[in-house]
């Protein structure tokens, strides 16, 4: 009875042993690697959420780009059109003075041949 008697005050001893100067410890180790697999963890989610976001404003600022350059181009195309429509004008201007300017040089070639040969019929008569 003695040896039962010992063998569980013995381990009443290493029960109260392990409880007051292992057990603290092992816990607090436990604790801090728990804590670092949860920060570990939530960085991961954070950096996923960060990388959709970041995916989402690309997408929006490419959707964006593409809008502005539809905006340029299309801008691009009226300046373009507005500039054929001014050189086609001036061109039609430049043809009609051109076009007036030559007759006017007709009209008076007309006149004086009709001066010259009034000259000469009545020099002739």
């Amino acid at each position: 009875n003695f040896t039962l008697i010992a063998q569980a005050l013995a381990f009443a001893l290493f029960i109260w042993f392990t409880v007051k100067f292992i057990w603290p410890p092992l816990m607090r180790a436990i604790e801090r690697r728990q804590k670092q697999i949860a920060d570990g963890l939530a960085a991961g989610e954070q950096g996923r959420r960060d990388l959709e976001a970041a995916g989402r404003r690309a997408h929006e600022e490419l959707a964006e780009a593409r809008e502005r350059v539809g905006e340029i181009i299309g801008s691009a195309e009226k300046r373009d059109a507005q500039m054929l429509d001014e050189a086609k004008a001036a061109a039609r201007a430049e043809a009609d003075r051109i076009l007036a300017a030559a007759k006017a040089d007709i009209d008076q070639q007309v006149a004086r041949a009709r001066e010259a040969l009034r000259e000469q019929v009545a020099a002739l008569a």
